[in-house]
């Protein structure tokens, strides 16, 4: 848990620079974007980074005064949280709280909220390669002895991990019909209580596991509780030991629960830098700097579009998002075919893009909390990839 406050970090003996045009991209149509992030056209956005070849093609970052924006809703979001929670509430949780959001105390390190799921997802497949975790199908109650007397129903004790991974394990759940400052608000509520794996469980069943994708923050809860039981380690202990030191992540921060759980479904804070690293992990299959981080089975199974979402073009997969595209670009796709974005995605504008076929890797952090919708994966990437269609 240690954290400095320049950009780069520790990561300048790693990062080549180069510039778009010579990796076949149009620097204007990036800029274009840039100059709309820097004049507030979308909202709050904090850093812009496009990775090509594993070399940094552009970089942006963004000077906004989050102190003064939040200097009056800050007490009046406090107020609601203590009305609604009591001594539960914390200012950690207060998204309003510019000690907390979107930077962890005036360091450079930016929350990527629901992107910690796509990181927790990692260290499961780390997990299972060391033989910490039998498998994919192993059942979950096993790791909650504590909270067996939850698993009466028989559909909860059927849930397994890769139920968890792909937010089908049937638990009733909502997270999006109410404000983060309702009680019914199931993430909110389960943010302010004391015991976040208690608060889960004891939800009852909805759908078979499996059969329904519902998002859920508080399932990458109990996949926090299984990693911390499986590799008898704190999760970000197993992070910094298994992942980030391999990557060359020093400094970081990673919020916990009250009751000493690493907060997996949104706690940690990265640099952008080292955020575009993990997007890298996966772009190369698994490898960085010649060493087999992740085995490549894993990133290959991690991404394969395989969850349908009702309603939604997009997939899901383990803990990531899955967004399709077409191309009438010849030169670059077969005419109709359908491709995917993969990508990590948080609360206030936090994403991290994948784009395999143009050997692409795309950081946008940001904090639309406030009266501006935030824009969407779908649009970004379309603005991003413009850059080389446009070549």
């Amino acid at each position: 848990m240690m954290f400095d406050n320049t950009h780069a970090s520790s990561d300048e003996e790693v990062w080549n620079l180069s510039t778009p045009e010579s990796k076949g991209i149009n620097s204007i149509v990036l800029k274009e974007l840039h100059n709309e992030f820097k004049n507030s056209e979308h909202g709050y956005i904090d850093s812009f980074l496009v990775i090509k070849d594993d070399d940094i093609v552009f970089e942006k970052y963004y000077q906004v005064d989050y102190f003064e924006i939040t200097k009056d809703i800050k007490y009046e979001q406090a107020k609601i949280m203590q009305k609604n929670y009591g001594t539960l509430a914390t200012p950690q949780y207060n998204y309003f709280d510019p000690d907390w959001h979107p930077f962890y105390k005036d360091t450079n390190l930016h929350t990527i909220q629901s992107v910690s799921k796509s990181v927790t997802s990692a260290l499961i497949g780390i997990a299972i390669e060391r033989g910490a975790i039998d498998s994919l199908e192993t059942k979950i109650i096993d790791f909650f002895p504590q909270h067996k007397h939850l698993f009466s129903d028989e559909m909860k004790r059927s849930i397994t991990i890769r139920d968890l991974l792909t937010m089908t394990a049937g638990i009733k759940w909502d997270e999006f019909s109410y404000a983060y400052t309702d009680p019914l608000n199931d993430a909110a509520t389960m943010e302010n209580s004391h015991d976040w794996v208690e608060y889960i469980l004891s939800l009852p069943m909805e759908h078979k596991p499996g059969s329904k994708f519902v998002y859920n923050s508080g399932i990458t809860i109990l996949l926090s509780n299984i990693l911390q039981k499986a590799t008898k380690m704190q999760v970000e202990k197993y992070a910094e030991k298994y992942l980030f030191r391999p990557l060359g992540i020093l400094n970081y921060y990673w919020k916990k629960t009250p009751t000493g759980l690493t907060d997996t479904e949104g706690g940690l804070y990265l640099s952008s830098r080292d955020f575009a690293k993990i997007g890298l992990l996966y772009l190369n299959n698994g490898v960085w700097n010649d060493q087999q981080i992740l085995r490549e089975e894993w990133v290959k199974l991690t991404m394969s579009p395989d969850i349908l979402i009702e309603g939604s073009s997009r997939k899901y997969g383990f803990q990531w998002w899955f967004v399709p595209f077409l191309s009438d670009h010849s030169n670059s796709y077969n005419d109709g075919e359908e491709k995917w974005i993969f990508s990590g995605s948080g609360y206030g504008g936090q994403y991290l893009l994948i784009i395999p076929e143009h050997d692409l890797v795309v950081v946008f952090n940001g904090w639309n909390v406030f009266d501006f919708p935030r824009p969407t994966i779908e649009y970004l990437s379309e603005r991003v990839l413009k850059s080389i269609y446009s070549r």
